[in-house]
């Protein structure tokens, strides 16, 4: 039997000039199937159609079966995070530029969504790291993150100074403009472009990903996904930590940057006929040539 996803939450961003037609539409296929539909404000207020209820995507996160994200990667990231909390899968409707994981073009939503809820998908499984930063012993922040850790410069400082520890071993000192703690999610994200390795999503790793170091010697290195990273900052001025770069804390010689596996992991929902492979083809317009 399909599951039973009887309460949906909509959530969309973007400043696609369609979007109010796309979260309509949606909401429109999901009624006809007697699914509840539920919107942030922020989503209620771009729909033209009233939802069943609104409330905050905290509260949301607790009664929903599904989660049906309208934007682009960026949007899902930040929901993924939240619902994994409470073991919600996502569904993606690209309305952003590349869309990774936003993986449903907006023009052929209907069949795609009609298929998740007849149970015809993909279930993929997304590790989430769990970051803190940590001064003279205590933790003074702390988040969750798809993509990456990365500690780095700031806009107006030099390079900085760190050291590095992978589960008490100590790896190396570096200077560099930072260090990016990528999932294999964020391998194709900053880490890539940091000329880091693509991670397959299926395997149990995490990529550290020096940026711009001083010695070229220093290269990026895979570790396996159960492993617990400490980044110490030696020097910079206006260092600061940041996480999927939608939450910053700045940093202080002597702070403590430490990341580990989530205990929980995200659950992504791809369109019958997903392909890892292909969808990379076709983002990273590699060749298709066979021969």
């Amino acid at each position: 039997m399909p599951p039973a996803f009887k309460t949906v939450v909509v959530v969309g961003k973007s400043d696609a000039a369609n979007l109010p037609e796309v979260i309509d539409e949606l909401a429109g296929v999901l009624r006809k199937r007697g699914v509840a539909v539920v919107m942030d404000p922020a989503t209620a207020q771009a729909s033209r159609s009233k939802p069943d209820r609104i409330g905050e995507l905290s509260e949301l996160a607790s009664r929903c079966d599904l989660a049906i994200v309208v934007g682009g990667d960026g949007t899902l990231i930040s929901c993924a995070r939240l619902m994994a909390e409470h073991g919600v899968p996502l569904v993606g409707v690209n309305l952003g530029t590349l869309g990774f994981l936003t993986d449903i073009p907006a023009d052929s939503l209907e069949p795609a969504i009609e298929s998740v809820l007849d149970g015809e998908f993909l279930s993929e499984s997304r590790a989430l790291l769990a970051g803190a930063v940590r001064r003279n012993g205590k933790t003074l922040f702390s988040a969750l993150a798809m993509n990456d850790v990365v500690v780095s410069r700031g806009a107006v400082g030099s390079m900085i100074e760190f050291a590095v520890t992978v589960d008490g071993e100590f790896i190396y000192a570096l200077r560099a403009d930072g260090l990016i703690v990528a999932t294999p999610t964020g391998s194709t994200a900053y880490a890539l472009s940091a000329g880091g390795p693509i991670l397959h999503p299926a395997l149990q790793a995490f990529a550290l990903v020096p940026i711009s170091p001083h010695t070229l010697s220093n290269r990026p290195v895979a570790i396996r996904g159960s492993s617990k990273v400490e980044i110490t900052l030696v020097r910079g001025a206006d260092a600061r930590a940041n996480f999927d770069v939608q939450a910053f804390y700045e940093l202080e010689a002597g702070d403590v940057v430490t990341v580990s596996a989530a205990p929980k992991s995200a659950t992504l929902l791809h369109p019958k006929g997903y392909r890892y492979f292909s969808m990379l083809r076709q983002k990273l317009r590699w060749s298709e040539r066979t021969a």
